[in-house]
Order: C-alpha cells, then structure tokens, then sequence
C-alpha cells in the first residue's frame, strides 16, 4: 500500500507480536492460543467452559479445538462444575500452572520492553486510542445496518 492506512498498521503490527509470542511458546513446546488461554483459566478455581470464550473472544470451536490440544498435553482438566452440574469447569494441572507462569513472564517481558522504550504520555495515547477503536466497532458505529464501503 502506498498510504499506511489505520487497518493496516493494527494488523502489521499484530501479526508480528503474535509471530514472536508464538516463536517464544515455541521454545516450551506451546502456542500463542494455548498461553493466552492459560492466562485466562482462574489458576486457583478453574474457570466454566461457557464463560472461556466469550472471556477471550474466541469463538467455541477454535476454543474447543485449544482445550482438546492442552488436555492431550497434560495442562487442563475438565471437572463438573459443583455449582452447576451442566456445566464444566477447565482446571490447570501443575504442569498448566508451571506453563502459565511461562506465558504470563513472556508477556511481562513484552510490556516492560515497551515501556521502556515508549515514552508514558505516547503508551496513553496509544491506550486511548485502541480503547476509541474498540468502543466504536463494540457500539457499531462504523458500519451502521449494512456495510458500505466508500
């Protein structure tokens, strides 16, 4: 593209994050989806299985296909939930509390390497901004009933 547009940044700029969170997962074996689900599961209570997805925006079978790959590798175990017996709780093994810690140490590392080389006032902007964006695709206020392109 000539011009840089906002869509192509955001996406640029994931795409990479997401390329060196999955080479880092890569050294323990893991994935991207796998440690950010990690991070999402309540270490000590476990998390019901309904409220995951929404929790993380995935959609159930991309989810369902995640907690199928960490139960095969010892990381999660579904348990009935005692509040609610139609419900499952996924729960962390020792293994999956071990491998959350990895994850929440890869993204630590990410955030203060930002921090340190971004000025505070630029991060608040930065926030501010992706807050706007998300506010304004949650209230559909980009493309009202049907989408239109200009």
């Amino acid at each position: 593209m000539r011009e840089k547009t906002i869509d192509y940044v955001l996406r640029a700029t994931w795409i990479a994050v997401a390329k060196m969170y999955n080479e880092e997962a890569g050294k323990k074996g893991s994935t991207m989806a796998t440690g950010f689900t990690l991070l999402n599961i309540d270490p000590e209570e476990g998390t019901p299985s309904t409220s995951l997805g929404p929790k993380m925006g995935m959609e159930a079978t991309s989810l369902s296909r995640t907690l199928r790959a960490m139960e095969d590798k010892g990381l999660i175990v579904r348990k009935k939930n005692p509040e609610d017996g139609r419900s499952v709780l996924i729960q962390l093994t020792e293994f999956g509390r071990e491998m959350r810690e990895f994850s929440k140490g890869v993204v630590l590392t990410f955030d203060e390497a930002v921090k340190e080389a971004v000025p505070e006032k630029d991060l608040k902007t930065f926030m501010d901004v992706a807050n706007t964006i998300m506010e304004m695709i949650n209230n559909k206020k980009i493309y009202k009933s049907e989408t239109t392109v200009k």
